[in-house]
């Protein structure tokens, strides 16, 4: 899916926007991912957590009863957590509801991470995120016309794109665009301008 080319939803605060990549169950209980807007000076109602929320702050800063996390924050929100989200200047942010039962709580500043060299793959690097029982999560930068060797995906995987794009034998992507892999799948992807991109695999078998 491309973002955008999608159009931005109203939620329940009207200074909040979003645009729904998956839903299943009930339009506002049910485990979703999206991508969601917050207006300057907009601020959403406290609210819990059942299983869990996974946010990672595009652009803007994103604040709550925790403090400001700027452009590059990756957060974890545990099953029962609550909070009062807000944001002075706006932001955007990559999110995903109701699918971390039973994790800890986890906050990445990433732009104060070094990138770790791909042991394997010649133009790539990471940055870890999170590896729990069912899921493994990080970013991926692939530098201008890197190619990725055929990537396996035996529990699935799942690419949101941050910054330039890739393609591969299934399609081209661009700054916003999500794809979701099924269990089984494999690709080879290549980046023609450079990538920088979220990956989160393992969690879809």
């Amino acid at each position: 899916m491309h973002t955008d080319a999608l159009e931005w939803q109203p939620s329940p605060s009207p200074t909040v926007h979003r645009k729904r990549l998956e839903l299943v169950g009930p339009p506002e209980a049910g485990r979703v991912t999206s991508v969601v807007r917050y207006a300057p000076g907009s601020s959403f109602h406290a609210h819990p957590h059942p299983d869990g929320e996974e946010i990672f702050v595009v652009d803007g800063v994103f604040s709550d009863e925790r403090g400001d996390h700027p452009a590059g924050t990756y957060l974890l929100n545990p099953e029962g957590f609550e909070h009062a989200p807000r944001s002075a200047p706006g932001c955007v942010l990559f999110v995903k509801l109701r699918q971390y039962p039973g994790t800890e709580a986890v906050r990445i500043d990433t732009s104060r991470m070094d990138w770790t060299p791909h042991p394997s793959v010649d133009g790539a690097s990471t940055k870890p995120l999170h590896a729990g029982r069912d899921a493994r999560v990080h970013l991926l930068r692939l530098d201008p016309g890197a190619v990725v060797p055929t990537v396996e995906m035996p529990r699935g995987e799942e690419i949101f794109v941050l910054e330039g794009g890739f393609e591969d034998e299934h399609g081209a992507y661009r700054v916003g665009s999500w794809v979701r892999y099924p269990p089984g799948a494999r690709h080879t992807p290549r980046a023609v301008d450079g990538l920088v991109a979220y990956v989160k695999k393992d969690h879809l078998a």
